[in-house]
């Protein structure tokens, strides 16, 4: 194995089983608004992220509740710049009122797999997560154009990969509805995860909490790190 640790996180809030989940993942993206999450979710996921030692982000998206974040829609560049500072004030607000500090920022869905490919929102989204505050991490997926953005003005970039999702040739995410977009297996989940790992790419692993198999994945993506010896410890 290249790799002797790695970050196993989890996108969160979004009304499914986290505290079960809480139990494997190092890292928490928790829905500030956007495609979910309110008041009250956004204080109880990361009240239960804080009582089990796990790293809080934010995980903002287009503000698309109807489609979960997930709809390509047309967008002005500096709504989006506002709305994702509007989203990481107002997780961040919550979780000053509980003692604790934001540490990084996963953009959701279209917004996530938009500036995976392209370099303008890519800039809008970078600058805006360091205006907002230069110390938090921009978590993108491995080799995109979201992580280059975050690079060129500094922001610390977190390369991730993922253990539920199926990859195009060219390293991109297949789109969700495709053949094999969606990784049913427990098994291939952490074979998958363990590849990635012994080729030394990416600092962290993505386990979607509202995938159906979230808490299998991730109890067999745990049990196949520990079998080879890395440790899972946050970015």
């Amino acid at each position: 194995m290249k790799a002797k640790h790695i970050d196993l996180n989890a996108d969160v809030g979004e009304g499914y089983d986290d505290a079960a989940l809480f139990a494997y993942v190092t890292s928490a993206n928790i829905a500030c608004g956007g495609h979910a999450g309110d008041e009250a979710t956004m204080t109880a996921t990361l009240r239960l992220a804080l009582e089990r030692g796990i790293a809080i982000g934010a995980h903002p998206s287009f503000p698309d509740r109807e489609h979960f974040g997930r709809a390509e829609p047309a967008y002005a560049p500096e709504t989006v710049y506002h709305d994702v500072q509007a989203q990481i004030d107002t997780l961040a607000q919550i979780a000053s009122r509980e003692g604790a500090r934001l540490g990084h920022v996963k953009p959701h869905g279209a917004l996530y797999n938009i500036s995976a490919r392209d370099d303008a929102l890519a800039d809008v989204i970078a600058r805006a997560v360091r205006d907002y505050d230069a110390s938090l991490a921009l978590v993108g997926l491995a080799g995109s154009a979201s992580l280059r953005a975050a690079r060129r003005i500094g922001l610390r970039a977190v390369d991730e990969v993922f253990a539920d999702r199926g990859y195009a040739a060219d390293g991109s995410l297949l789109p969700r509805g495709t053949p094999g977009a969606l990784i049913e297996d427990a098994d291939e989940a952490a074979s998958q995860t363990l590849a990635f790992v012994d080729r030394g790419f990416g600092q962290s692993i993505c386990l979607h909490g509202d995938g159906a198999h979230a808490l299998e994945f991730a109890r067999r993506i745990r049990a196949a790190l520990a079998s080879a010896g890395v440790e899972v410890r946050a970015f």
